[in-house]
């Protein structure tokens, strides 16, 4: 046999199995390898089965984000129900409100409608979701699995065949090695004709070659696999591409018709007129609320029951001073004589800032007269009113404007005090042929008597005399005028409205 040079063990044992396809009987006998590629096909079958693991995965990611997505509109569907029940039909305290289209009602009556709409669109996305997005998902994860099983059953097969080829071809060059080994050894004795090494040799190439065959058919098999593997892949992206698009198109109408459900609620709300609700709310209750054009009540206008009884109307009023303090000094104050035999003393005649509280009350009939000096005169009485009504009688002195007022103020005192009547000859001599006035010191204008100038605190410097006891309506006749201004209502039931 020619010598020649020996190969390394990575040219026999190679990638490809052509590479392998040498001559046994060209190698020396220290070289005996097995041949057989260090890397089999079936790592590429299992490359490609991960991979489409992998899509699987992928696709099963998007089958659960379009499931929660479904189950939120759904949800959602509910939510938007409960939302509704806050603005229940009918409206409370629904009566103050209009009931016609541009008010409040029909605003919330839009607010309702549009709430519904909101949740049945919702409701739809769900439904498109379950019955037209995730089909696409799960539809294409069905072909993944198909794809990955057929890929598993035919590499199987093909390997099988390569994995019994491979054994066949294993068990001859074994088979060679112990005849070559036994030549070796056993010299030129006479072998058996079937172990002869050369016979052997040829049997391993033989076995090789269909090995090869067999190898090579997987191979071109897994070619054909893996060229159709971007194609399947190209339709993997696709399919999550119109899977997608379908699902941008039902949210997108979504969140669109929802937005347009919300816009109809504001700009609703934005054309109701700010006066539209109160212009109704006017007209309905016009009967009830007050007229603006109504001029406003004063107290010379205001009437209540026995306004002008007799008992109410002074017998005389006016400014006097009285003598008072340490240092007995005039102080000016408005002094009443009512009917019921009281002289009233007052800080002022305005009723409407303060209560008519008297700062001293004298009961006339309990009281003596004193004497009358020019336009001062006095009393001595006591003081049923004031602080000092625990102490006893005590005499008053009272000073008038002018001779004529004292003589009036002394002449009614007296009448009430001895109950002797003055007449009227004799009260018009005292007071210089004068008829007595008929002031208002309430209304802040006591008139004067025959023409006299009126005082600038109380109104009035002459005193008001109403009459004499015994007079008109059994009181002091020729009462003075009403203190408050306005006539007294005589359709007034006597329930003391005004």
């Amino acid at each position: 046999m020619s010598s020649r040079t020996s190969t390394n063990d990575d040219d026999v044992v190679g990638e490809d199995t052509s590479e392998a396809c040498l001559r046994i009987d060209t190698l020396p006998s220290s070289s005996r390898v097995f041949v057989l590629p260090k890397t089999h096909l079936p790592p590429v079958t299992k490359l490609f089965s991960d991979r489409l693991t992998a899509y699987r995965g992928a696709c099963d990611y998007l089958v659960d984000y379009v499931k929660t997505t479904e189950k939120m509109q759904h949800n959602h569907a509910k939510e938007y129900e409960k939302v509704l029940k806050t603005v229940k039909n009918p409206l409370k305290e629904g009566s103050h409100f209009t009931q016609n289209i541009g008010g409040v009602a029909g605003m919330f009556d839009n607010i309702r409608t549009n709430t519904q709409g909101i949740s049945d669109v919702h409701a739809q996305t769900s439904k498109t979701l379950a019955n037209s997005v995730l089909p696409i998902f799960t539809n294409l994860d069905a072909e993944i699995k198909s794809k990955q099983k057929e890929l598993k059953k035919g590499v199987s097969k093909g390997a099988k065949l390569v994995d019994k080829t491979r054994k066949d071809t294993m068990k001859h060059v074994e088979l060679l090695g112990q005849q070559t080994a036994a030549y070796d050894s056993a010299g030129h004795s006479k072998p058996d004709p079937m172990h002869d090494p050369y016979i052997i040799q040829r049997g391993v190439t033989h076995r090789l070659g269909k090995q090869i065959h067999e190898e090579n058919e997987s191979r071109n098999d897994m070619l054909a696999v893996q060229e159709n593997f971007g194609q399947f892949e190209a339709h993997v992206i696709k399919s999550f591409q119109t899977g997608m698009g379908h699902f941008y198109q039902a949210v997108g109408n979504q969140a669109d018709q929802q937005k347009q459900l919300y816009g109809n609620m504001v700009e609703t709300t934005q054309r109701v007129d700010p006066l539209y609700e109160w212009k109704d709310f006017i007209d309905r209750n016009n009967n009830v609320l007050i007229d603006p054009s109504a001029p406003p009540r004063t107290l010379g206008t205001a009437t209540f029951a026995n306004q002008n009884h007799r008992s109410t109307q002074a017998m005389c009023q006016g400014s006097l001073e009285r003598k008072s303090g340490l240092l007995k000094k005039f102080s000016s104050s408005l002094y009443v004589i009512t009917p019921s035999k009281f002289l009233h003393e007052f800080e002022t005649d305005d009723d409407e800032k303060k209560d008519p509280t008297p700062e001293m009350s004298l009961y006339l009939p309990d009281c003596t007269m004193g004497g009358i000096n020019g336009s001062t005169f006095s009393v001595k009485g006591k003081d049923v009113k004031g602080k000092m009504h625990l102490s006893g009688a005590k005499e008053y002195e009272f000073r008038a404007r002018t001779e004529k007022d004292a003589q009036t103020w002394w002449n009614v005192i007296k009448e009430v005090v001895t109950g002797q009547q003055v007449g009227e000859k004799e009260l018009s001599q005292l007071a210089g042929g004068h008829q007595t006035a008929q002031p208002s010191a309430l209304a802040g204008a006591t008139g004067a008597m025959g023409g006299q100038q009126t005082d600038s605190k109380f109104g009035s410097e002459l005193p008001h005399h109403g009459g004499a006891p015994g007079g008109a309506e059994g009181g002091y006749g020729g009462m003075g005028a009403n203190p408050y201004s306005g006539n007294y209502d005589e359709r007034n039931d006597g329930t003391g409205r005004y």
